[in-house]
């Protein structure tokens, strides 16, 4: 069973292994500094499919097809599944997911989904509900852009905070046994609203909820920035990333000198034109699955804190002058098991 250490700090017992993972992209990803991290690139926006829509739930099934053949695994061995991403009722994960037939249940953190699918799957494989658990997340572009702001032939001026939805998508699995990524403990975090209410300005808003669950996560553990090789989070991007640090330094905590933002690694914000960065549940999915897991397999990062972070905004309630309630949840993975 999971010993809880905090009011929503738990340390694993068993140190779940996340067994497998995969993560697939679009054009603009594949052009950027991080292309050798998919395992599939795909140029077409539509993914051989007739909408949008469909596209991204046809990428969520292509890439958890990629992970089930990297795990040696059937749909059939999965027990139980976690999935979400930003369109209403979460479309893109139950359309793509709808014919394996697997054990699901639906979750919804914004960009902060991959985290919250890891978190979930660990705690359940840790206090013995299940032995293989899938968590998977995805965005794209042009859904999430005819959502949440305008359809893409309105050609709206974009301002210098925004950030760029990716267009990618990824998956992993736990198991209660395998070698690592092992998770030794994670922080379920609290809803954070700071009053922003500028919805081209994500990471602003977010910043203080992932400042709130790290500091919780530091306190609760008695660990510090510096346990850890690298503090990754979710999508803050240049503004968010930039507000967290000099939250931390009020508090006299370097978090910059370890600190890495999925939203600054999946594109070149000097030359593909992504403003302050990238977004998504994409982004921060891809990232764990293509890059930090690989390199904390390889042992190449021994401990990582992954903090992915998500504004849990409305297009209608922002349009009625609502603020933008942000959350984070924190996972600690590592080589060496509790």
């Amino acid at each position: 069973m999971s010993q809880q250490i905090g009011r929503c700090t738990f340390k694993t017992m068993s140190s779940p292994s996340v067994l497998a993972y995969a993560c697939t992209g679009g054009k603009k990803e594949g052009e950027g500094p991080m292309s050798r991290c998919f395992d599939k690139i795909t140029e077409d926006p539509y993914f051989g499919m007739n909408t949008f829509e469909q596209a991204e739930s046809q990428m969520q099934k292509e890439t958890i097809d990629i992970l089930l053949s990297k795990s040696g695994m059937t749909p059939e061995g999965i027990d139980l599944m976690f999935g979400g991403d930003l369109l209403n009722q979460c479309i893109g994960t139950t359309y793509g997911i709808r014919d394996l037939n697997i054990p699901f249940l639906g979750i919804y953190g914004a960009c902060s989904t991959m985290a919250e699918g890891l978190l979930l799957s660990s705690l359940m494989i840790d206090n013995q509900i299940g032995g293989k658990v899938l968590a998977v997340t995805s965005s794209h572009f042009c859904t999430a852009e005819r959502q949440y702001r305008f359809p893409l032939v309105y050609g709206g001026q974009r301002t210098p905070t925004a950030q760029w939805t990716a267009t990618a998508c990824g998956s992993l699995l736990v198991s209660a046994a395998g070698e690592p990524p092992y998770v030794r403990a994670c922080t379920v975090g609290k809803i954070v609203d700071m009053g922003v209410t500028d919805a081209n300005n994500m990471g602003a808003a977010m910043a203080p909820a992932a400042y709130d669950t790290l500091s919780t996560f530091f306190t609760d553990t008695g660990l510090t920035p510096q346990d850890f090789d690298c503090v990754v989070t979710g999508d803050l991007g240049k503004v968010g990333s930039r507000l967290l640090c000099e939250l931390f330094e009020r508090d006299n905590i370097h978090l910059k000198d370890n600190h890495q933002d999925c939203g600054l690694m999946i594109y070149d914000i000097e030359k593909q034109d992504v403003h302050a960065g990238g977004s998504g549940c994409g982004c921060a999915g891809s990232m764990l699955c293509g890059h930090f897991l690989p390199e904390i397999k390889a042992g190449k990062i021994r401990n990582m804190l992954f903090a992915a972070t998500g504004a849990l905004m409305s297009p209608i309630i922002n349009q009625q002058g609502e603020s933008i309630p942000s959350i984070s949840h924190a996972v600690w993975l590592s080589t060496e098991k509790n």
